[in-house]
């Protein structure tokens, strides 16, 4: 369904430890409106978020018709089907992309911008090797795995058409690894705004080249790579407009690469990775599971109600995620009364948001369904089903702050064991119930386990950052900034 963003506990009396309100030693002071400036950033970059998601729905939306249309539906199906086992690699960076951002976040609020680089440097190098790696095996493989027969591409032009697709799709995928940075580079120095601004134009050039492509004759090819390779590009012209401009000093060169940098990159990124997979099976796991004890039709009428309710939960990400660098810039400066401050205030605007659709599609719920869906086969849903869900997306909606503010100095320990316990509890519970009540039952079991494993840890982990720590990320990085002067 989707994969939410979400280290060490930290450990009191170490340096570099943020205690109470004040700063740490060696931490810079906070200035005089700093958390104003701050605040106005992350306003700005929530806006520029929710408007760049909007414009990124939308692009699909125009770019399907003209691209079906061209095609036509089985060329059109076989780029589907590439497109999903794309779709299947999203972890593809091992979270480096993630331990980046962390580690950015902290080094600008402290003001290390020769270590910044070195771990600018050092991503880049990792990332840039894995993609050329990548890169060299579907290259090596493209004629000895045999994609027409594996995509069921049966006509004789579309099969011709399977490998030239495969290479397209995958390759911009693998290229994409190391260029995707530029986004968390931007991210974690606060230019929420201007990295949103380069996506959502990405996904205008997208819809324009894909409309010259049809409207010029240019064969079924040509169509799709116009369409998969306008984002690497706009990567890459947004990450040369900032290195050789904007922020020349943080441009990766091969001086500044550090052994050290990448092994603490490597640590802290694979911690994100299975923690994305983790969370990425307890999520995604309801559909298997009704599918086995329901049957297929079930999980069908599921995952249609559910699709309501990831766009409530998508909102809650687009929203929180900005907070992620700002929290790390403020916690290294000490700044703990805006972290608090803040955090409470997204607290209650994510829930808030969540609860009004929510509960509005309790009782109209079916309308809703039958408008959208317009299929005389999907039976009416249960009332009780959209309330499950609602409380749950409600749960999910509080943690989320909480959860920004651990990953903003890579304290994920609290979040593997809540997960682990929800993945453990749930599992069992949403069986027992979706024999004895029906798909209801799942959406409660959803709530219950997250409620009772998940949110528990949010929590834990959010008073853990505020009474002060310092993880091993943070000391690897101190470390690699000593080996590297």
């Amino acid at each position: 369904m989707r994969r939410p963003i979400t280290g060490e506990a930290p450990v009191a009396g170490r340096p570099g430890l943020i205690v109470a309100d004040r700063p740490t030693a060696g931490s810079p002071p906070v200035p005089p409106g700093t958390g104003t400036s701050r605040s106005r950033v992350l306003a700005g970059g929530i806006v520029s978020s929710l408007a760049g998601r909007m414009v990124g729905l939308a692009a699909p939306l125009l770019i399907t018709p003209l691209a079906f249309r061209s095609l036509g539906a089985e060329r059109y199906g076989l780029w589907m089907a590439v497109t999903s086992l794309t779709g299947m690699a999203l972890f593809a960076d091992f979270g480096l992309g993630n331990g980046l951002l962390t580690r950015l976040a902290r080094l600008r609020g402290t003001g290390e911008r020769q270590a910044a680089a070195r771990e600018v440097s050092s991503a880049y190098a990792l990332l840039g090797a894995l993609s050329v790696l990548l890169m060299v095996v579907l290259v090596a493989t493209l004629w000895w795995v045999p994609w027409p027969a594996l995509l069921n591409a049966t006509g004789p032009a579309v099969a011709g058409d399977a490998r030239a697709v495969v290479l397209l799709c995958f390759g911009a995928f693998l290229v994409n690894i190391p260029l995707a940075l530029i986004q968390r580079v931007q991210y974690a120095h606060q230019q929420v705004a201007q990295s949103n601004l380069w996506q959502a134009g990405g996904s205008l050039v997208s819809v324009a080249l894909v409309y010259a492509a049809v409207t010029g004759g240019a064969g079924h090819v040509p169509v799709i790579a116009a369409a998969v390779l306008t984002v690497p590009a706009v990567n890459l012209a947004n990450a040369v407009c900032y290195f050789a401009w904007q922020d020349r000093d943080l441009r990766p060169r091969r001086r500044h690469v550090r052994a050290a940098v990448a092994r603490g990159l490597l640590r802290l990124g694979a911690r994100f990775f299975l923690l994305s997979l983790l969370t990425s099976v307890v999520l995604n796991l309801d559909g298997f599971l009704i599918s086995r004890v329901l049957g297929l039709p079930a999980a069908a009428t599921y995952a249609v109600v559910l699709r309501m309710f990831a766009l409530l939960t998508l909102f809650v990400t687009l929203v929180n995620l900005p907070l992620w660098p700002a929290n790390g810039e403020a916690l290294a400066r000490g700044d703990l009364a805006w972290v608090r401050r803040v955090t409470r205030r997204m607290v209650c605007l994510s829930a808030g948001v969540v609860v009004l659709p929510g509960l509005a599609l309790v009782p109209i719920g079916n309308d809703v369904l039958r408008l959208w869906v317009r299929a005389v086969d999907l039976p009416p849903v249960p009332p009780t089903l959209f309330a499950g869900l609602a409380v749950w997306s409600v749960l999910l909606a509080v943690a989320a702050p909480l959860f920004m503010v651990q990953n903003s100095v890579g304290l994920l320990r609290p979040q593997f064991v809540g997960w682990t316990g929800c993945l453990l509890l749930a599992v069992p519970l949403k069986i027992v119930l979706a024999t004895r009540v029906g798909l209801p039952g799942v959406a409660l079991a959803s709530a219950v386990t997250y409620g009772l494993t998940v949110l528990p840890a949010a929590v834990v982990g959010y008073r853990r950052v505020l009474a002060g720590g310092s993880s091993r990320p943070e000391r690897a990085t101190a470390a690699a900034a000593v080996l590297g002067s």
